[in-house]
C-alpha cells in the first residue's frame, strides 16, 4: 500500500512538472543568464539550507526522545514539501509522510508530527522576527499595504496557535486531548453536510494527545534542548536571505539590505498566507509587485523573482520527489529500538 502511495505521489508530481515546463525552462534560460559563481553559491547555499532543516528537525526530535540521522531527515522534509505541493490537503500530506516513515521507522508517529508543529512554530518565529524589520522598512518607504498589514496579522495568530496547542502538551495530555476532540468536532460539523460523515475522530484525537503529550514532557523537562532547534530556525532564513542578494549580484542588479529584507519578508509571508500550495503564483506575483515598488524594473524584478523562485522553490522540489524515492531505500535507523522502548 505504502509504495502504491508513493507511486501515486510521484505520478502526480511528474503531471504537475509537465504542466509547468514552460516555466521551468524560463526558470533555466533566465539562470543561465547570470554571473555563473554567484548562482553556483545560491545554489550550494540551498542544499545547505535543506540539511539545515535535517539538523533543525535531529534536533527537535532529540529532546522528544528520537533519535535519527540528520540525511533521513533532510529526505523526509523535503518529501514532505513535495507531498505538499503535488497534493495540496492543508499541509496533510506532508504530516502523513513524517508519520509513515515513523512507522517505518519503529518510532511514534504522534511525536514526528508534533516535531513538526514544534519546526512550524521556530520557522515562523524566525520570519517574524524578519518580518517585523520588513515592516518597518515598508513603513519608512510609504510601501505598506493593508494586505501585506493582514497577512502579517494571520502569521502572528498561527504562530500563536500553535504555541498555545504545544504549551497545552507540555501541561496536560487530557487538556491537548479535548481541544483537539473538540477542532475535531468543528470540522466535522462543517464538513459533514458535504461529505454526510465524520472526517475526523475525536478517540483519535485523544490518543494523538496522549502520545504526543508524552514527548513535549519530556522536551519540557529540558528546555535548553530547544535553543540549538530555534537558532537553526533563525540561520534557514538568513540562508534564504543571502541567496536573495546573491541572485541580485548574479544579475548585477543594485541592492540594499532595506530592498532585500523587505522583499524576503513579503515573499516568505506569501509562502505561508497563500491559497495555493508555497504560494504558486501569488508569491511571483507578490515579489515582483514589491520589487517594483521599490523603483526596481519590471524585466528586473521578473528575472529576480524567477531566479529567487527556480532556486529556493522548484529545486527542493526537484530535491523532494527523488526524495520520496530513496526513502525506500533507507534502512531502519539501528537506534530504532531505543525510540519503541521510549514510545512504549
Amino acid at each position: 500500500m505504502r509504495n502504491f502511495i508513493i507511486a501515486i505521489a510521484l505520478f502526480l508530481g511528474f503531471i504537475f512538472l509537465v504542466g509547468r515546463f514552460s516555466e521551468l525552462q524560463s526558470i533555466v534560460e533566465t539562470l543561465q543568464r547570470g554571473i555563473w559563481w554567484y548562482i553556483g553559491l545560491a545554489l550550494i547555499i540551498e542544499v545547505l539550507w535543506v540539511l539545515n532543516c535535517g539538523a533543525t528537525f535531529k534536533a527537535i526530535y532529540r529532546s522528544m526522545g528520537i533519535h535519527e540521522q540528520i540525511g533521513t531527515l533532510s529526505l523526509v522534509v523535503t518529501a514532505a514539501n513535495f507531498a505538499n505541493v503535488v497534493a495540496p490537503s492543508g499541509g496533510v500530506s506532508g504530516v502523513a509522510i513524517f508519520m509513515s516513515e515513523a512507522r517505518r521507522r519503529n518510532y511514534s508517529p504522534a511525536r514526528a508530527a508534533v516535531a513538526g508543529g514544534v519546526f512550524l512554530l521556530f520557522d515562523y518565529l524566525g520570519l517574524i522576527c524578519i518580518l517585523l524589520v520588513g515592516l518597518v522598512i515598508l513603513i519608512r518607504r510609504n510601501d505598506l499595504t493593508i494586505v501585506v498589514i493582514i497577512a502579517s496579522a494571520v502569521l502572528i495568530a498561527l504562530a500563536m496557535l500553535f504555541a498555545y496547542l504545544l504549551n497545552l502538551g507540555m501541561q496536560s495530555a487530557v487538556a491537548l486531548g479535548n481541544t483537539l476532540a473538540a477542532l475535531a468536532r468543528f470540522f466535522n460539523r462543517l464538513l459533514r453536510p458535504v461529505i454526510h460523515r465524520e472526517y475526523l475522530s475525536e478517540a483519535r484525537a485523544h490518543e494523538f494527545a496522549h502520545d504526543a503529550a508524552e514527548g513535549l514532557v519530556k522536551m519540557r523537562s529540558q528546555p535548553r534542548s530547544m535553543l540549538l532547534p530555534l537558532f537553526l530556525a533563525f540561520t534557514n532564513k538568513t540562508a534564504q536571505l543571502i541567496i536573495l542578494a546573491l541572485v541580485f549580484l548574479a544579475f548585477k542588479i543594485p541592492i540594499s539590505i532595506g530592498t532585500i529584507i523587505a522583499c524576503f519578508s513579503i515573499s516568505s509571508l506569501f509562502v505561508i498566507i497563500s491559497p495555493t500550495p508555497s504560494g504558486i503564483g501569488v508569491v511571483e506575483g507578490a515579489l515582483t509587485l514589491a520589487l517594483t515598488s521599490m523603483y526596481i524594473s519590471l524585466e528586473d524584478a521578473a528575472v529576480i523573482t524567477l531566479s529567487f523562485r527556480g532556486i529556493t522553490f522548484w529545486l527542493p522540489l526537484l530535491f523532494g520527489m527523488v526524495s520520496l524515492r530513496m526513502l525506500e531505500k533507507v534502512g531502519v535507523n539501528p537506534d530504532s529500538t531505543n525510540n519503541k522502548q521510549i514510545d512504549v
